[in-house]
Order: structure tokens, then sequence, then C-alpha cells
């Protein structure tokens, strides 16, 4: 068995060893359900998901399918233990298979009702592990590609879609607040880089962090595509197997406060958890950090921008500002030194770019080396009315401020005649009407004998600033 098939042997094993007990558990409980086979059941499922794991491409390589003859084979009464690729092929056994990953199963159906009911993780392991399948799929191949890498993005959302279904009429407590306030905080934090944690955090959790980050459904993608890769990657490299170098720098594109900062700490901690930093702290820097106004002294603030992220990431914000200026500006021999830099520490740390996307297409063309060590670009859209709601009531939630239905009215509309172009605000735009509206609920109530709890906490129509008072400002 090759190193790669030994991978998916792994993940199948872990699989099965994982639900086997838990699903004959559960079933012992159902009527007219024979326990002793779900064991089989199990087995079928892990089958079922390499199956259109393979298919997610319509490939069908000679290495993906002898893995599953090998490993397959032997485990159901079938001929499938004889069989070939090319039999495979023939009796077109998984064409088609790819649609199991965006439906519900048997097996799904069975955790995530028992998780709604108690309050079980089982659907969170089942993501987890049933992406590990088509993880070790992808790692059959020399390059993964971009379509086996959404498949198992695309079988992960289904999974927690059933779960969330399944817990729809069974309310639980509310999401932390949290992780908005970080979100509408944006570059606002120290440039300085945090402590190192002691131990890497858990990949789950971190994905679980960025998945309760409003909104920004499509850069959540992305970051995951951009996760997935690097889980098989050093999946092959675990196993000695070829590994195809490639850039892991990144550039941010989108308005001010829409998260970017935010998500750019989580992927370097992602970084850090799958092995391509060693720390995982974020640097932030912009143009007054790295550009000097005197001969000599550009470069040298570069290179103690990367010294301080050494072992993470440097975020330079509102980076195309680097490419502006005439002849006697040295905003050029930073990128200059940036380019020669994030070459020779390729190994040591990670750089995002960020700004404005026209901007950043012009830095791009500033130095003929930017395009290659800067192949993938995430774009960051505005936030919509609602997420914004859902943010200032996320940052509400912190200090145990709530919306009473007049004031979330209030809100929607304030925002509604926000000028929605380049610069809109978004998170902060948020953090700043929800500082202003608990101002205005202090200035109401301080001449209030002895206010509730209730008044203390709850904000109302009065409390959000005038829609016309806004609009004149602007």
């Amino acid at each position: 068995m090759s190193e790669a098939t030994g991978a998916l042997d792994d993940a199948v094993r872990a699989f099965v060893e994982e639900f086997a007990g838990e699903v004959e558990v559960l079933g012992a409980t159902v009527e007219g359900i024979d326990a002793g086979k779900l064991r089989d059941y199990v087995e079928v499922e892990a089958y079922n998901l390499a199956c259109a794991f393979i298919d997610a491409d319509g490939l069908h390589t000679d290495d993906e399918l002898w893995a599953l003859i090998a490993i397959f084979g032997h485990r159901f009464p079938s001929e499938l233990a004889k069989a070939t690729p090319a039999d495979l092929r023939s009796a077109q056994l998984l064409v088609g298979r790819k649609a199991q990953l965006t439906r519900s199963s048997a097996l799904l159906d069975l955790l995530a009702t028992a998780d709604a009911r108690d309050g079980g993780d089982r659907a969170q392991r089942l993501a987890r592990l049933g992406a590990q399948i088509g993880h070790a799929v992808a790692a059959l191949d020399l390059v993964p590609t971009h379509t086996e890498l959404a498949a198992i993005e695309a079988y992960r959302s289904t999974v927690l879609r059933v779960a969330g279904e399944q817990r729809h009429q069974a309310p639980g407590p509310a999401p932390a607040a949290a992780t908005a306030t970080t979100q509408a905080q944006g570059t606002a934090a120290a440039t300085e880089p945090a402590e190192p944690q002691p131990e890497a955090r858990p990949l789950e959790e971190l994905l679980a962090e960025l998945d309760d980050l409003v909104g920004l459904a499509d850069v959540k993608k992305e970051v995951r595509l951009v996760t997935n890769l690097l889980r098989v990657e050093k999946m092959r490299r675990e196993r000695n197997l070829p590994v195809i170098e490639h850039s892991h720098h990144l550039i941010f594109t989108g308005n001010p406060g829409t998260g970017k900062t935010t998500v750019a700490r989580l992927v370097a901690q992602i970084y850090r958890t799958l092995g391509v930093v060693a720390k995982g702290h974020l640097v932030e820097a912009d143009r007054a950090t790295l550009v000097a106004g005197f001969v000599g002294q550009t470069a040298g603030r570069v290179v103690a921008a990367f010294d301080r992220a050494e072992g993470g990431m440097l975020l330079i914000d509102e980076a195309y500002s680097l490419a502006r200026g005439g002849d006697d500006d040295f905003g050029r021999e930073a990128i200059d030194t940036l380019v020669k830099l994030v070459e020779d520490r390729r190994d040591r740390l990670v750089v995002i770019l960020a700004g404005y996307p026209d901007e950043m297409a012009s830095l791009v063309d500033a130095n003929p080396g930017m395009a290659s060590r800067f192949p993938k670009t995430i774009h960051f859209p505005d936030y919509s009315d609602d997420e914004l709601v859902a943010i200032v009531e996320s940052l509400g939630a912190e200090g145990r401020y709530t919306l009473d239905d007049s004031a979330r009215t209030a809100v929607r509309a304030w925002l509604g005649t926000q000028f929605r172009g380049r610069g809109f605000g978004n998170g902060r735009l948020a953090r700043n009407l929800f500082e202003a509206a608990v101002a205005n609920q202090a200035t109401r109530l301080v001449d209030v004998e002895a206010p509730t709890d209730e008044q203390l906490t709850t904000l109302v129509a009065a409390d959000i600033p005038p829609v016309e008072a806004q609009a004149a400002s602007g």
C-alpha cells in the first residue's frame, strides 16, 4: 500500500472507529433497527464519501481507483477486491457520486437528530472526519484541483446545514458577541505582535470562529479553500510525498471595516496550526510605518517590520499608497525591499497586502515580481444593512445591551441613509453607531431616579442618532 493510499486508509479507519460504537448506542433506542449491523452502515458511509470525493472532479484517476479498491475491497462481500480501475470506469461505478456531498444521509440525519436532542457535537465530528477522507483523496494526486478542494467545503457545509436545521426547533444560547466586536474594531488594534500562544489552536476551533463572523460568505469560502489545500499538502509531506511549492502570501481587497484584519488574524493562526509559520502572530503596518523621509531609512523600516513579524504574518494596510508619489518619494524603495524580503523569507513569515481593489491592482503592476509572489486575491464585500444590524446587536450583547423593536427599526433606517461608496465604514460604522446610542441612552437616563436593570440595558429608538443629523453631517 502506497503512502498516499495509507493516508486514505487511516482516514477511513478513524471515521469508522469514531462513529461505529456511537451509532450502535443510538440505534439501540430506535425500534426496528438492527444495532448489530450499524457498524456496516458506517463503513458504507465512509465508502460513499470516498467515492463522492473521487468523483468531485470527474477524473477518476488510476491512483484514486486503486486506492478505493485496496481500502474497501476487503471490507465488503463484493467483487470490488478483484476489480481494476478499468472495470470501475466501465461499470461507471463512480459517475454522479459527487451529488452525495450536497445532500443528507441516514447517518447524518441520525447524528444531527441526536445533537438537537442533547446538545452533542456529533455532526461537528462528522464534518471533520468526513472532510479528512476528502483531504486524503485529494492527496492521492500530486496537485489537488480547485474542484476537489471545493468539494470538501461543500460536504462540510452540507453537514453543518443539516445539523443547523435540526437544532432550529431547539433554541440554544446566543452566539458570543466577542467575534463581532473584534470584527468591528478593524485596524484599530495595536501594531505590535501579540504574545505567541503557548500552543497552536485546534484547526476546527479556528474555522468555527471564522464561521461565526457576520457575513463574509465568499471570504470564508476562499479561506477554507486555502486551508484545505494546506491540509492536503501537510498530509503529503508527512508521508514523504512530493508537494508543489507555491506562495502563501495574499492580497485582501475591500472597503475599510469589512473584517480584513480580523480574518488576517485568524489566517495567521490557521497557518501556524498547519505548520506554515512558527508563531502565528499578526503585525500590522502601513505607509507611515514603512516609508521614511530621508535617503537610506526606508529599507531599514521595512526590514524592521519583517523582523517583528518573523514566524507570523505581516499585514500592510493601504499597501497601494507605497506606489504613490513622485521621483523623490521613497515608497518605491519600500516596494522593492518588500519584494526582496518576501522572497528571501518566504519560509519564515507570510505577508498580506490590503487595500481598495483598483489601487491594489496598480500596486501589483508597480513591480514585476509582485504578481508571482502574491498570486491570490480575496475580496471583502461591504456588509448589507441586515449584517450591520447584526453587528450592532452583537456589540450590544457583549455589554448586556439589547435593542427593542423600535431601536432596531431606527438602526436600519439610519443605515439606509449612509452613502455606500468608496470608503464606506462597514463594521467601524456599526461600532460608531452603537457607541453613539449608548452615549445617548446615558444622557436619557441620567435624570431617572433608580433606573431598573431593563432600562439600563435596553436601547430604544430615541437613543439612535437621528437620520437627519447624520445625513446633514455626511
